[in-house]
Formats: structure tokens, C-alpha cells, sequence
């Protein structure tokens, strides 16, 4: 996620937080992506996972490669829940294993390793936790929007979503059934209130068989879809709970969050979860590594990514 953004006040039913993280007003993502939210008054796209075949034209190495805090609140502990969006998912050959391997992933995730290389990062509210928890998961088989207006994915986590984290630490995942297609990007983090409370969404493509967005796993443990979520899921909640929206948090100079630091890199063929369960997973920047040269580089040949073993 690039933050060199000033977002205007949202005038929206749903009352979406307004953000304003720098003073340079010129969007740094695709036109055809975040200007177009934007017009249609929804709060921004966070932490946009470039598709591998795009990542390097949005790359923007920083001066320092060290995260720097911005004076926001992070996520202390997350409550997290997946909503499945779309017909499709009524559909046992296209749920197949994505649907239990997600509520899986999200399980496993709570205090394992690969949550941890988060927990160096503090805010005005506390320190990033390693602990989460994650709810059952919802299914709304009602026709599922592309991701292309923040507005309408925020609209279905109020819709489905009847009461959100009363502590604010509400995370809702919405994966649709919709293809890619010709965005360039397959997932995004972003924030905003239903009922007047605050909750962290992400937006997630149908990403099977779409080679743009797929960690290349070869262990045979999951579907090619199930593991392409996988891994641009670890990528946003990563994110989330290091620079959750309204204020930033931790970025870099050039905008980027952790999870942009390490996009596309991995440091080892597979994650171990807390439960047991194991994916391939991209890295999580970690400034403290960095700094003490003991992370693996980058796609810049920075050493400050963590795999999470």
C-alpha cells in the first residue's frame, strides 16, 4: 500500500472512516483502481497486493528501508471472520477445500510464528498481538461484486455482519467468486464503520487458476485456489494489524506497509501454523531484523523479511 493520499470527509449511509495520512495528493495506485473508488466516495484501497505481473511496475523503494510510525493505533488482537460472497459458493466443486481451509488458516494463525513477525510494532493503543480469534464463517450466495469500489464490499460486511466487534477489533475477510479479470491487483485491505463501529475489511478475488496471484505450492496439501488465498490473506491481515486505517500506523517513506515490503518473497517452502496446518506463505518485514541483519532480502535485496518459522 502506497499512503501518498489525502482523502476527503465520506459522505456515505455507512459512515466509512475518512483518512489522511500525507499532504501530496497524488494517487501512486492505477487510475483505473483507486481513483475510480475514490470518486465514488469510498474510503481508499489499503495495502493492494499487486498481481505478480504488476507488482514491479508499482514497486517504490524507499530511501530507508525501516518502517516509521505515524502516530495511529494498531490492531492489539484481531476478531476475524471470512464472509464467502457469491452464487458459487453454494457449489461443493467450487467451495471444494477453500471454504474449511480458510476457517483453518485463520484458526492456525492465532500465536504462531508466522503472527508473531508482527508483534514488534506498537501504537497509540498497545503492541500488535500475536493472539487472535476467528469466528464461524458467513456465505451471502447473493450476486458478488468485483473489487473496484471500496464502498460496496464495506455495504456487504454491514449487510451480513449483524454485530460487529464491539471493541472495535473486528476484521472481515470477503471473498468473492468474481475473476480478476484486467485488475491488477488481487486483494486489499481498508476500514470503516458499520453502526457506528469501527471494522477492518479486505477484498479478495476468485483466484483459481489465475497465475498472477498464486504462491506456486507445490506440496499438494491444497487446492491451487485455497492456496493462492492463503498467501494474499497473510499478506492483508498482516497489514491490518500493523497499520490498521484511520490513523496509519507503520510504513515506510514511500508509502509501503509490511506486507508490501515482502510481496512475492518467500523464505521458506512452508509455514507451520499453530494448529499444524502449513502453507506457503510470503514473508512479513520486520524492522528489527533489518536492523540486526538477520532476515532474508527482499525483491530489492533488503534483509528485513521474516517467513514466519
Amino acid at each position: 500500500m502506497l499512503r501518498n493520499l489525502l482523502i476527503a470527509a465520506l459522505a456515505c449511509p455507512l459512515a466509512p472512516f475518512a483518512m489522511a495520512h500525507d499532504k501530496d495528493t497524488t494517487s501512486p495506485f492505477d487510475p483505473t483502481v483507486q481513483d475510480l473508488t475514490l470518486e465514488r466516495g469510498g474510503p481508499p484501497m489499503l495495502g493492494i497486493h499487486w498481481a505478480r505481473e504488476h507488482a514491479a511496475n508499482h514497486a517504490r523503494p524507499s530511501k530507508s528501508p525501516v518502517m516509521t510510525y505515524h502516530g495511529g493505533k494498531i490492531m492489539t488482537t484481531a476478531v476475524t471472520q471470512a464472509i464467502f460472497w457469491g452464487p458459487s459458493w453454494a457449489n461443493a466443486n467450487f467451495a471444494a477445500d477453500k471454504i474449511t481451509g480458510l476457517d483453518l488458516w485463520y484458526q492456525g494463525h492465532s500465536n504462531s510464528n508466522y503472527a508473531k513477525t508482527v508483534d514488534e510494532y506498537t501504537g497509540s493503543n498497545g503492541t500488535v498481538g500475536a493472539v487472535t480469534t476467528h469466528l464461524d464463517h458467513l456465505i451471502d450466495t447473493s450476486t458478488a461484486s468485483g473489487g473496484n469500489n471500496t464502498s460496496t464490499i464495506l455495504a456487504e460486511v454491514c449487510k451480513v455482519v449483524s454485530s460487529p466487534d464491539s471493541q472495535g477489533n473486528g476484521y472481515y475477510a470477503v471473498y468473492s467468486d468474481v475473476k480478476r479479470g484486467g485488475a491488477q491487483y488481487c486483494a486489499y485491505h481498508s476500514a470503516g464503520t458499520c453502526s457506528g463501529m469501527p471494522v477492518q475489511f479486505a477484498f479478495f478475488f476468485n483466484l483459481d487458476g489465475d497465475s498472477g496471484c498464486d504462491p506456486q505450492d507445490t506440496s499438494g496439501q491444497h487446492s491451487q485456489g485455497l492456496a493462492a488465498l492463503a498467501n494474499v490473506t497473510a499478506h492483508e491481515l498482516a497489514e491490518a494489524r500493523s497499520d490498521p486505517a484511520s490513523p496509519g500506523a507503520w510504513y515506510d517513506s514511500s508509502g509501503a506497509e509490511n506486507g508490501d515490503k515482502c510481496a512475492w518473497t518467500f523464505g521458506a517452502p512452508l509455514v507451520t501454523f499453530s494448529n499444524g496446518t502449513q502453507w506457503k506463505l510470503q514473508g512479513e518485514w520486520s524492522n528489527a531484523a533489518y536492523n540486526k541483519g538477520t532476515g532474508y532480502p527482499n525483491s530489492a535485496g533488503q534483509k528485513g523479511c521474516l517467513s514466519g518459522l
